[in-house]
């Protein structure tokens, strides 16, 4: 799996195999774990070292970004975390089926079912599928 933050567009492009994408949601419905990142060449950003998903009160998931450590983090509170992983999961399914993987979009917007302001913009692919 890579991660990189891309400062430009201000956004974390996490991209990986079905088999490591189904980790990242099996860890994000867990809790308390860590999910290492390849490290990759990112001229116009910065490769994150893995995503650290944490326990929270709640209500709701805040994708956050700690710079200091090139960590994507994934706070929240059980149902949240769950209904994240949910839409990992399915998003996951369709860009196995997709021609070339494909990619998807997680952002905030008011009113989101399970975001929290303050979320980095995720866009997660899974390149060369299909």
């Amino acid at each position: 799996m890579n991660i990189v933050f891309d400062p430009v567009f201000d956004e974390v492009e996490l991209a990986g195999s079905a088999a490591e994408l189904a980790r990242l949601v099996a860890a994000v419905a867990g809790g308390k774990e860590f999910v290492a990142a390849d490290p990759v060449a990112a001229p116009d950003g910065e490769s994150l070292a893995g995503v650290e998903i944490e326990g929270a009160p709640g209500p709701g998931v805040l994708i956050g970004l700690d710079s200091r450590r090139r960590m994507l983090v994934v706070s929240g509170d059980p149902v949240a975390r769950t209904r994240f992983a949910d839409q990992l999961a399915a998003m996951t399914a369709a860009m196995a089926v997709e021609a070339g993987g494909g990619h998807r979009h997680i952002d905030y917007c008011p009113g989101h079912p399970y975001l929290v302001e303050g979320s980095v913009r995720l866009v997660v692919g899974m390149p060369g599928v299909g």
